[in-house]
């Protein structure tokens, strides 16, 4: 689940993480009534959840109260364009009106699970206020990292390397190792999934602080924290994604063609790559989990029938907990009460696979029965363009 900027700044707050005095707003007036509060210059910010705001025009600096007031007219109920939004944008509906800060080094600090290591690993670059991304694909030997053993946690002098590693002058390593601990300790706590601070801002007063903040929390872990879900706001999330939630569906739309109902993430993943190898564009992932019955089937039907963009469904299932004939049972009778009529490719394996595949030959309905993953996908692919 992600988090707008203001709510990631007042929660890293908590954990002694240093952030500008920052305000709320949600029309002209109580722009300017922040402003005054904090006094001029002031940022007024974007809230959406998406990168590149500064460059899209969603980040702009205000030094007098009828600039205050023209760009947060402006900036309230505009479609906001980033790299990250898509070119169909976000409405931004909310404004963080922050102090304005005298920069004097802008750095990044991230903290994310290295998969490969099962590690946290804690990146930081002098690259700051750059999109991580770039710098990783231009200069990579600008991004320096930190694995943290889980057993132990993130240690001093692991925070005194990055700081060294920095460039930051003697006298602020203990100051940036105090920061840097700091957002270990939130990032774990939080159980978060990843923690950005771009950019990590050193000011000509020799102060450090969380500039900008992006908190992304592991879904997995919602149910210890059930004030998170106050947090999250609907409007920066896609319908169909907030509808497969109310059913426990792991649900993300894409932009193809051709709808995907597997059980297990990594099934899926793999199911998208070979649609992809095949010369298709598939159109979902959706993960149904181990217990595919009748009910999540039919559910995920009619998410997955409600992109109008879906021309085929891919249905792959490999039956370890779940047995293949149950989910078939469940497909026929979803197909038939919600009327599909897009072409349906099923690739069953595993428990009772031929006794699902009888199911659904004996349907009479007209069920495409693919022998493997490469011939769903390809089955896939030709029944988009019938």
């Amino acid at each position: 689940m992600k988090i707008h900027e203001y709510q990631a700044k007042e929660l890293l707050s908590r954990y002694d993480v240093k952030v500008p005095r920052g305000i709320v707003a949600r029309s002209p007036q109580e722009a300017e009534e922040a402003a005054k509060e904090l006094g001029l210059p002031v940022v007024v910010k974007s809230q959406i959840h998406a990168g590149g705001r500064g460059k899209g025009g969603g980040v702009k600096l205000a030094r007098t109260m009828e600039e205050v007031h023209q760009i947060s007219r402006d900036m309230i109920g505009m479609t906001l364009v980033t790299h990250q939004t898509g070119p169909e944008g976000r409405v931004v509906k909310t404004l963080l009106i922050e102090e304005g800060l005298r920069i004097k080094q802008e750095f990044y600090l991230g903290l994310l699970l290295d998969r490969s290591t099962s590690r946290l690993v804690f990146m930081a670059s002098a690259a700051g206020g750059m999109d991580i991304e770039e710098v990783a694909a231009k200069t990579p030997e600008k991004i320096l990292r930190e694995s943290i053993d889980p057993a132990v946690g993130m240690q001093p002098f692991q925070a005194r390397n990055i700081a060294f590693g920095l460039g930051l002058a003697p006298e602020m390593i203990g100051k940036a190792t105090k920061f840097m601990l700091a957002l270990y300790r939130a990032f774990v706590d939080m159980d978060a999934s990843m923690v950005e601070i771009n950019p990590f801002l050193l000011t000509e007063d020799g102060e450090l602080y969380a500039l900008d903040a992006k908190v992304t929390f592991d879904d997995n872990a919602n149910y210890r924290h059930k004030d998170f879900a106050e947090l999250r706001d609907l409007n920066e999330e896609a319908e169909l994604e907030i509808e497969a939630s109310k059913f426990d569906l792991n649900y993300i739309k894409l932009d193809g063609n051709i709808a995907c109902m597997v059980n297990g993430a990594g099934l899926a993943m793999a199911t998208m790559d070979i649609i992809k190898l095949a010369g298709g564009e598939p159109a979902n992932f959706l993960d149904v989990g181990g217990g595919a019955s009748q009910e999540r089937v039919e559910n995920a039907f009619r998410i997955l029938l409600a992109d109008e963009n879906v021309k085929a469904v891919l249905i792959n299932i490999f039956g370890g907990i779940v047995r293949c004939d149950m989910v078939a049972r469940g497909v026929v009778e979803a197909a038939r009460k919600l009327g599909v009529t897009v072409p349906i490719i099923v690739r069953l394996e595993g428990t009772n696979v031929e006794e699902g595949q009888r199911v659904l030959q004996d349907s009479g309905m007209n069920f495409i029965v693919a022998k493997g993953m490469r011939d769903a996908a390809e089955k896939s692919v030709a029944a988009t363009v019938r």
